[in-house]
């Protein structure tokens, strides 16, 4: 519908003032009283026309009219120029029988059919501890893997652990004086911290650190390889239970530090000095003198070792040679703005589509509201422990669900408030409102959800029917339901779930509002009607949340 009023409206303007090639929006309006969706084209064009907004807005209305097909029952003119269009009740049954059919399908397009989409995403430290910071990146990350299957493409998915660097040599040198027969996870983020402290501190240990740093990059037969190859399996194992166990994604390959580094060494090497430049016995990039944005940046340093510039650009290579992306999308913290600003700056001149391909997605940091939450988590929590905390405030709201069912509204409830906020921005983890099951969060679009399978189970013995009951009044939740495609391709086009996760708070409300002032099943001949719509809910609400990562438990 969308598209056609988009077309009707695109005749109006080159039938009415022989206008073509405007860029408008068709959208629904903020108060659905005033119909399923709104034009703002009036207001665009009446500048470029020299008329009034409400002059110009009623033209294009002539028109409208007198070529509106039978979907549209009326076109209006609001506010300062908006044009508004209601459809037909019958619109919105045949809606309801297109959802029931396509069921998993339902939202689904073909944006970007036949093109290749690869994104990057939880890409931890091997020697850190897998904290909040990288389960906000895989929250966000795997959401764009869903929204990409979504948009037709072929999607392959990729992480980039940080395996090799001299702040692993430094945590390696600790644990070579501990020498421990087992590992945790806690022993190895120690090793980083002290090693980062004493490297500080003590310059005698210099020589020895970057000894063992060589050794890593040259991949040398030495105890510190031994115990660095222990390590590394140790931290993949422990990265693969939370974020593929427990958060449930899916990799296709792991393409390490270590690897890139070389590869990304070669090639500053071999485009030196066409676009590198030697300084001080280290490789440089110097950007262009109009890129003021940019500062210089070292790609090889003194010692001789890639940097992590030249390992992200070595990545870059890697990752265009094995799967050759139409989109390569990447998430990381938005700190590392500057530093990918420089790196695709740089690829550019080695090879375009390296840059042109790639789309860098930011997020920013969390924080903890409410001192009970802070003190329990710590300083920078670990994934694992935020989980494990968020579940344990489930199982004393929830003692009667199940243990799959608790961990899904644990896990619901961090992605939501993750995935709620605009790409970029800062978010603060709030337990109580984020576990509430009455409130804008993860739990009550769950809850909702449930809710409308079991009003199903109950009223199995009746068989939902799209036909339109005699003197049906078209409700908000079929006027929300029919936006719900577009909804799913202005995520995929900004990459943004934030815009899916504000639709599916909007339905999950007139939803329930529906259900609270309405019986769903009785002897009515409304009631095959009610239980249509509570199934074509139910499908759009199972969609969208498997869009944004999120499981719906059995029970609640």
């Amino acid at each position: 519908m969308k598209s056609t009023i988009t077309t009707l409206v695109q005749q109006a303007l080159k039938e009415c003032f022989a206008l073509e090639a405007v860029s408008f929006a068709v959208e629904q309006p903020k108060d659905l009283s005033h119909g399923d969706y709104a034009t703002n084209v009036a207001l665009v064009v009446s500048k470029q026309l020299g008329k009034n907004p409400s002059e110009v807005a009623q033209t294009l209305l002539e028109y409208i009219k007198k070529n509106t097909p039978d979907t549209i029952t009326e076109v209006s003119i609001a506010g300062p120029g908006f044009i508004n269009f209601t459809l037909a009740p019958q619109f919105f049954s045949t809606t309801l029988q297109l959802i029931i059919d396509q069921q998993k399908q339902w939202g689904a397009n073909e944006m970007y059919k036949g093109k290749n989409i690869l994104v990057e995403h939880s890409s931890p430290n091997l020697f850190k501890p897998f904290h909040i910071g990288h389960a906000m990146n895989n929250t966000i990350g795997e959401s764009l893997v869903q929204l990409a299957h979504a948009s037709g493409a072929t999607v392959s998915t990729m992480s980039f652990p940080s395996d090799i660097s001299l702040g692993v040599a430094k945590a390696v040198f600790v644990l070579l004086e501990k020498n421990p027969e087992t590992l945790t996870i806690e022993m190895l983020g120690d090793a980083y911290v002290q090693g980062t402290s004493r490297y500080a501190d003590d310059e005698s240990i210099h020589a020895r650190v970057k000894e063992i740093a060589d050794n890593l990059y040259a991949q040398n037969p030495t105890p510190e390889w031994a115990l660095y190859e222990k390590c590394k399996a140790f931290n993949i194992a422990y990265f693969e239970n939370i974020v593929v166990d427990q958060l449930g994604s899916h990799f296709d390959t792991y393409i390490y530090e270590s690897e890139a580094g070389v590869v990304g060494k070669e090639l500053v090497l071999a485009h030196t000095p066409s676009v590198f430049t030697k300084s001080e016995g280290a490789i440089v990039y110097i950007p262009s003198e109009e890129r003021k944005d940019i500062n210089t940046s070292v790609f090889i340093n003194s010692q001789g070792n890639p940097t992590y510039e030249a390992k992200d650009i070595g990545l870059l290579q890697m990752k265009f040679d094995r799967f050759d992306p139409d989109m390569s999308l990447f998430v990381t913290d938005n700190q590392q703005v500057p530093h990918f600003v420089a790196v695709l700056d740089a690829a550019k001149k080695i090879t375009e589509k390296w840059s042109s391909n790639s789309i860098h997605i930011h997020h920013g940091r969390m924080s903890f509201k409410g001192q009970k939450m802070s003190s329990r988590l710590g300083g920078v929590p670990l994934a694992e422990t935020l989980i494990q905390t968020v579940g344990e405030e489930v199982e004393e709201k929830a003692r009667d669900t199940d243990t799959a069912s608790r961990d899904a509204i644990a896990i619901g409830a961090i992605k939501f408030s993750i995935l709620r906020a605009a790409a970029g921005k800062d978010i603060n983890f709030d337990p109580e409102t984020s576990l509430s099951f009455e409130g804008d969060s993860g739990p009550y679009l769950q809850y909702s959800t449930v809710r409308a399978g079991s009003i199903l189970t109950k009223a199995e013995s009746i068989v939902p029917t799209t036909t339109l009951p005699e003197g049906w009044m078209t409700t908000t939740l079929e006027k929300v339901l029919i936006h719900y495609p577009e909804t799913v391709a202005y995520a995929i086009e900004d990459w943004s779930p934030h815009h899916l996760v504000t639709y599916l708070l909007e339905l999950s409300q007139a939803f329930n509002s529906w259900y609270g002032n309405t019986k769903i099943f009785d002897d009515s001949a409304e009631s095959p009607y009610k239980l249509a719509l509570t199934q074509a809910f139910a499908q759009t609400m199972h969609n969208g949340l498997s869009l944004l990562g999120i499981k719906v438990p059995e029970k609640m």
